[in-house]
């Protein structure tokens, strides 16, 4: 058995898989995210990353386990001494924004089309160095013991094995740490933002970087001396799952956040996408995040106190453009390719006929006109967006899928296996021990674009471009508003 080990934002969860892809035991376990000012988001690394661990092992270790995958919420900055113990809660990837002043700065310092150069994505609140050199400033005493950085698979991986090492895709998030082009840290940047810190030794995701120790044996219940895989973060893991690996295949994952992972053969770049390398050798990404998508509805729901299964099915009587209703879907500011964390959500074209099924339509819409700028992002930085293939609790119900194929007028895979990372950490475990993958996750079915639908999409598609144009000075406006800030 293969076993493959995911660690959440809200959850954690593991998978064991055997030689021919048959799912034999998941397991989940649910956690809380600390938010302890404004903008700061934080895991416990003992209480959540290890506790989490601990307890899935209980339920899923057995004696024929033969390796081992991990993955996890990244890029995470957990600061740690030269043995590997956490000196405070790991800061969190992009939601975690507390590092502005640091962006600027070192934007400033380096030059941004410098760091767009060596590191092939623009410096934003995802990005770990403006964080380890928020952290070297606000917190000296915590600073001055820091020796080792973490995130939540490496470190991991380094409990089961003592093998300090990153894989080369996270990595290539620590911007502007890491070199895409020469795939090796950048020692003089390295140096001036964080001095002293020792940095891991880099491997590929799917390369075995050590065994588990008698130690950690004996605190997990794993087999002594199965190999561990050094993994990733969790949606590149889970774009592995399912057969994401090949140039111009794209992951569209439908979830509190929509996020879109497309595979390249050759480096890409672009001041609207972060731009990484690949979890296999020789194979660049360009990613992107929306900052809300199934956040959305579920306010809607809660808001209507109606169950998702009556607003999907009043969205799909509301019909195209929900009389004409339209949503930007910016809830919580934008991600890319806006990297505007002042945008705000708007809705305009209201009228008294309106109901709560024309609303939800609207925010389907929106999500999936959010999914195709993105992606025309991505062809202008070198994509192609050959395969889409559709992930996430959001593929179920059927109208969701169905509206962004036709907005998109691309047909979307749905994998037979929706397991999740913890699934694609299964695969690069079974890899590394030579086990052919190919047939464990093939497509279930396929979602066709209505060529119908196309001529209206594309009118409402402009028409929500030229919307956030008009109205993101109203927005910024309002986002710092007297007594709407905190």
């Amino acid at each position: 058995m293969f076993l493959g080990i995911d660690i959440g934002t809200s959850s954690s969860k593991g998978v064991l898989v055997a030689p021919d892809g048959t799912v034999a035991a998941t397991a989940v376990r649910e956690h809380d995210t600390a938010t302890p000012r404004p903008g700061w988001f934080e895991h416990d690394a003992e209480a959540v990353w290890w506790a989490d661990f601990l307890s899935l092992i209980a339920e899923l270790a057995r004696p024929d386990v033969t390796a081992v995958g991990l993955s996890g919420i990244g890029p995470c900055v957990l600061p740690c001494t030269a043995d590997g113990e956490p000196l405070r809660p790991a800061i969190l990837y992009g939601v975690d924004t507390r590092a502005t002043a640091e962006i600027a700065a070192q934007a400033d310092r380096y030059g941004k089309d410098a760091i767009m150069d060596r590191c092939g994505t623009p410096l934003t609140s995802q990005a770990a160095g403006p964080k380890l050199e928020w952290l070297r400033v606000n917190e000296p005493e915590v600073w001055g013991r820091t020796k080792r950085l973490f995130m939540a698979h490496s470190w991991l991986a380094y409990r089961l094995t003592g093998a300090y090492v990153l894989d080369h895709h996270s990595a290539s998030q620590c911007t502007p740490l890491y070199d895409t082009r020469t795939h090796e840290w950048i020692g003089e940047w390295a140096h001036d933002i964080a001095p002293g810190l020792e940095l891991p030794a880099l491997a590929w995701s799917g390369d075995v970087i050590g065994e588990v120790t008698a130690a950690a044996a004996a605190a997990t219940g794993l087999p002594a001396g199965i190999p561990v895989v050094a993994g990733t973060i969790d949606a590149w893991a889970e774009a592995t799952s399912v057969g994401v690996d090949s140039p111009g295949d794209v992951m569209l994952m439908y979830g509190t956040t929509m996020f879109l992972v497309e595979v390249l053969d050759s480096r890409g770049a672009s001041p609207h996408l972060w731009g990484t390398v690949g979890v296999a050798p020789g194979t660049y990404n360009l990613a992107a995040g929306m900052a809300t998508s199934g956040a959305v509805t579920a306010w809607l729901r809660d808001l209507t106190g109606a169950s998702f299964a009556d607003l999907t099915a009043e969205a799909g009587l509301a019909g195209r453009g929900a009389e004409g209703l339209l949503m930007l879907p910016y809830f919580a500011g934008e991600r890319t390719p806006l990297f505007d964390p002042d945008a705000r959500g708007t809705l305009i074209g209201l009228t008294l006929r309106h109901g709560r099924g024309h609303l939800y339509r609207a925010a389907l819409e929106a999500t999936a006109f959010g999914v195709r700028h993105n992606l025309e992002a991505m062809r202008e930085a070198g994509g192609t967006a050959k395969r889409l293939v559709a992930v996430g609790g959001g593929t179920r119900g059927g109208l969701w899928t169905q509206i962004v194929s036709d907005v998109l007028q691309q047909p979307q895979v749905l994998p037979t296996h929706t397991v999740g990372a913890a699934f694609g950490d299964a695969m690069l475990a079974a890899r590394a021990l030579g086990v052919e993958t190919g047939g464990w996750n093939p497509p279930a079915s396929l979602v066709e674009p209505d060529p119908g639908a196309a001529a209206d999409y594309d009118r409402l598609y402009t028409l929500y471009r030229d919307l956030y144009t008009s109205t993101s000075g109203i927005a910024h406006a309002l986002a710092v508003f007297p007594g709407l800030t905190t």
